[in-house]
């Protein structure tokens, strides 16, 4: 077990905070940070070498260690600010003809939900979100409720690696294998799986699957990656059109040339990578993830017995990862979040899912089982008042 006081002194959280929603946007250790202000030192001493001539360079070393790291061939990247851009760089290229059929879950991030409807609107596709029967029983029980969503206009399947709003951890594994079988394109949205999940996009062989570095590699904030099959590179125009589109000093690689390049702006963020990496060798950091699964895992039950609710699927490492959803009922989830802000310098979200809403917490290595108990005990007080629903 790890010392959560020690990860306290490594990162910039408030101290008055607690911060058990590392999961929406993560947060630098001070070396990463420290990182990312040399670079952007290194902009400002001198801009034009550094996005005009350096830059580029040393974003294509930073994607090599990335690639290293989720275990895929480099030339198979690029960076983007967020996994919502990247998405978008694949639903706007994406040859769908009217009547196909995307095929997703009804736990899916509403940003993506919304891009998906956007682009299926504009072509005369439709989205379809296969609800899915919770709780979760096992793996079969999961795909049969999504394949169930599958007909013969189907062209593509999208799916959350560890969705947002329950934060379960989905097979994606076997839904990638069935869908190759049938045909189908792969869409993986894995925000929060980098560092957080084992990752291995060779095995899984999505034909796409975007990460964002800024949750749990702890990067700063703006630094994703989309990963695209190099069957389908070509076909990908840039949301941006800019220097990169018929290059006067193309690279080898016309995806990188394309989406890389885009304008001016600060990509430091990307160049901390090898730093973030670093920190996590340097710090054991297989160990501290498997502290924080099994707290939440340790507090998952607790929980669920204060709300009278049932965990969402098995409490493994199947499904469950370093968050946990607690099931509640309330009116008013915003101002309930507001409240255990406010009132207990509580920082967690409060979501929904269909008519359902949970209090997610997330645990990283400065997270202590006292701080678990601070949620505890100001959940129970709302359940007091009447501010909760005693069934969730």
């Amino acid at each position: 077990m790890h010392n959560p006081d020690k990860f306290k002194d490594l990162f910039l959280i408030d101290s008055e905070i607690t911060f058990l929603n590392f999961g929406s946007f993560g947060a630098c250790p001070k070396p990463v940070f420290e990182e990312y202000q040399n670079w952007q030192l290194v902009l400002e001493r001198e801009p034009v070498q550094f996005i005009a001539f350096d830059g580029l360079q040393r974003v294509r070393n930073a994607l090599k260690i990335l690639s290293d790291f989720i275990h895929c061939d480099p030339m198979d990247l690029v960076f983007t600010p967020n996994p919502t851009f990247a998405f978008n760089i694949v639903a706007a290229n994406l040859d769908l003809k009217p009547g196909d059929e995307i095929l997703t879950t009804d736990m899916e991030y509403g940003a993506m939900d919304r891009t998906w409807e956007f682009y299926c609107s504009k072509k005369g596709a439709k989205y379809i979100k296969q609800p899915i029967e919770l709780p979760i029983l096992s793996e079969e029980h999961f795909l049969d409720s999504f394949w169930k969503g599958v007909t013969e206009k189907t062209r593509a399947v999208f799916i959350s690696h560890i969705t947002s709003a329950t934060a379960l951890k989905l097979p994606v594994d076997s839904l990638c294998k069935e869908a190759k079988r049938r045909g189908l394109i792969t869409i993986v949205d894995g925000a929060h799986v980098p560092a957080h999940a084992a990752l291995n996009i060779t095995e899984l062989d999505p034909d796409f699957y975007t990460g964002a570095c800024h949750k749990w590699m702890m990067a700063p904030k703006g630094c994703s990656f989309l990963y695209a099959k190099k069957e389908f590179q070509d076909s990908l125009e840039p949301l941006i059109v800019s220097w990169g589109y018929k290059s006067d000093n193309p690279t080898d690689s016309r995806f990188f040339d394309y989406h890389q390049f885009n304008g001016t702006r600060d990509f430091s963020a990307y160049l901390t990578l090898p730093a973030s990496i670093d920190f996590m060798k340097g710090n054991n950091w297989n160990e501290v993830a498997k502290s924080c699964r099994d707290l939440v895992r340790e507090n998952a039950m607790r929980f669920c017995e204060l709300t009278d609710g049932i965990p969402l699927a098995p409490l493994d490492d199947n499904f469950h990862g370093q968050m946990f959803a607690i099931p509640i009922r309330t009116s008013d989830p915003m101002a309930l979040q507001r409240k255990l802000f406010l009132d207990d310098r509580i920082e967690v979200p409060v979501t929904r899912q269909g008519s359902r809403t949970f209090v997610r917490y997330s645990i990283q290595a400065f997270n202590s089982q006292a701080e678990l108990d601070l949620l505890y005990n100001a959940l129970h007080r709302e359940l007091k008042s009447g501010e909760l629903a005693s069934k969730a």
